[in-house]
């Protein structure tokens, strides 16, 4: 088969270069150079490679995944380089990563309604066990991915390895922390947020963005392709199942529901805002691994779900953004005001928080996860006398804030654990119903992720470290290097590492490990290991 050429900006990748992505950046894995074609139907002549956008897995169950690709062979062109025609696309899900022995296989048809993506949810797989899956169309095949089924709903399986990430500005910096992710190796990975940014390219930056300030459905469409051409980011899409999120970026920035950060009172453009959101909503399911019950109708898409991994955790991953109430006394960081004690403010929105709230309470786990996306921590962050708090995160919202911590408190059996992305820095905080009473117990623990890229190089510290570690007494551990997060689940404990890279401008960081924490079950707080 002859080497088909894909085009990006300044640099030239051959089919066989792509498939060798996922063997170079996971180790373990030998480069796949093909498997027989026949039976795949090749009905449109496309002429560049198509899978240049890799393959991804998500959202688990006891009987099978998500899988994902998108045709593409001209990822930063408004169509992808591909023919106004739907397109037949082969899946096939092998026990083997030789792909000898079949346990799954269909067809399916990508749309160019859909721009070309397909989202399969693979049925009638064994729980809890690896597979490997891959994609045929137009005469090619995909490069592999690898997913694992969760457990039965009644098994408590041993352990559970999976790492969390946000916050991915393309421009500000290479992707290195997902190639040590992807080598390092995980059951699972939550991404919470961020996976794109929606301004237009600047110059002087390591990575120049495609195109303008997003706003058309080819808009969103591009830069999420974009993204996706990093060999890393697909590196790690292929080696395991993710669950997705999304924060603001995704769209806009600091949004709150049907709120512009700069609002206007023209009703035009309020439903400029809102046609933008639908493309923007579209684009965001069009490349992620997420189900059909994800799929966005307009401007609304129910992206808050909850994921099992058997009775030994439970993941409720969370939508902040798009039903809350607009952020108080104006946004950014500062002294609150009487807007942030209002007692209908809401950061998730009426129905979310009851359909958290049932299934925290109902859960069989032993750990259960929030998923979400901004800290809940109240951390004063005003190095003066004064006080200051982000009004975009939940102390912005104080009332729901101190409900749920209220409600943590009234099932500590429930072991909640918060995971966090947004603000480009690690932080691991002990949660408290009293966080000014420094002997207030702990209701459950947090553990904020800094970003992959964004914000460009980080240092281990910043001048104000010291005395913002001092004015919050409930946060064990502050960071701001770039990087992702690592934890291992049991029964009786979770364990976090918190992996960084000295800098992201230049590639072939190293690896570190900055801090670890322990927290047993049954026993809310932070334990330095």
């Amino acid at each position: 088969m002859c080497a088909q050429r894909i085009h990006l900006p300044g640099q030239t990748w051959n089919r066989r270069q792509i498939l060798a992505w996922g063997g170079s950046l996971l180790a373990a894995w030998p480069t796949l150079e093909g498997i027989a074609s026949a039976g795949f139907r090749r009905n449109v002549a496309i002429g560049d490679y198509p899978f240049a956008l890799g393959v991804a897995s998500g959202d688990p169950a006891p009987d099978g995944f998500v899988i994902w690709t998108r045709l593409a062979p001209k990822p930063l062109e408004e169509t992808g380089g591909m023919p106004n025609e739907n397109v037949e696309v082969r899946w096939t899900v092998c026990h083997d990563e030789a792909m000898t022995k079949v346990a799954a296989q269909g067809t399916v048809i990508a749309t160019p309604d859909m721009g070309h993506s397909v989202h399969v949810e693979v049925p009638g797989l064994d729980p809890n066990r690896w597979y490997f899956y891959q994609f045929a169309g137009a005469g090619e095949i995909s490069p592999k991915g690898r997913a694992r089924t969760a457990p039965k709903p009644e098994e408590t399986p041993s352990n559970l390895k999976f790492a969390f990430a946000s916050c991915q500005h393309y421009e500000s910096g290479y992707f290195t922390a997902y190639d040590h992710l992807a080598r390092e190796g995980f059951d699972l990975v939550a991404h919470l947020g961020d996976y794109i940014y929606e301004r237009e390219g600047k110059n002087g930056k390591l990575r120049a963005h495609a195109g303008p300030h997003l706003d058309q459905l080819a808009d969103y469409r591009v830069r999420h392709a974009q993204y996706k051409t990093d060999p890393h980011l697909q590196a790690a899409h292929a080696m395991c199942p993710w669950l997705v999120t999304w924060d603001d970026h995704e769209f806009e920035n600091n949004y709150a529901n049907d709120i512009s950060e700069h609002p206007q009172s023209d009703r035009a453009k309020a439903d400029a805002y809102m046609r933008r959101r639908a493309n923007a909503y579209q684009a965001y399911y069009e490349n992620m691994p997420l189900r059909t019950a994800q799929m966005p109708t307009g401007p609304d898409m129910q992206l808050y779900r909850s994921v099992k991994y058997g009775k030994l955790v439970d993941f409720d991953v969370l939508d902040t953004r798009q039903y809350r109430t607009d952020q108080p006394c104006g946004d950014g960081n500062k002294a609150p005001c009487n807007e942030v004690f209002h007692p209908e403010a809401t950061i998730l929105g009426p129905k979310q928080e009851a359909w958290l709230a049932d299934e925290i309470a109902h859960s069989d786990s032993i750990w259960n996860v929030l998923a979400q996306q901004v800290m809940m921590g109240r951390v004063d962050r005003d190095s003066s006398d004064a006080v200051g708090y982000s009004m975009d995160q939940w102390p912005g919202y104080e009332v729901n804030r101190q409900r749920m911590l209220n409600f943590f408190a009234q099932h500590p059996e429930k072991n909640p654990v918060v995971l966090t992305g947004d603000i480009h820095c690690n932080w691991a905080n002990d949660l408290q119903v009293n966080c000014e009473d420094v002997d207030s117990p702990a209701v459950a623990v947090e553990f904020v992720g800094t970003s992959i890229s964004s914000g460009g190089d980080g240092s281990e510290e910043r001048k104000d470290t010291a005395l913002v570690m001092a004015q919050n007494p409930f946060v064990k551990f502050n960071n701001y290097e770039r990087g992702y997060v690592a934890c291992e689940i049991t029964p009786q404990t979770w364990t976090t590492h918190y992996r960084t890279v000295p800098f992201v401008s230049k590639p072939d960081a190293p690896l570190n490990t900055r801090a670890s924490f322990v927290v047993e079950a049954g026993k809310p707080g932070l334990n330095r290991a």
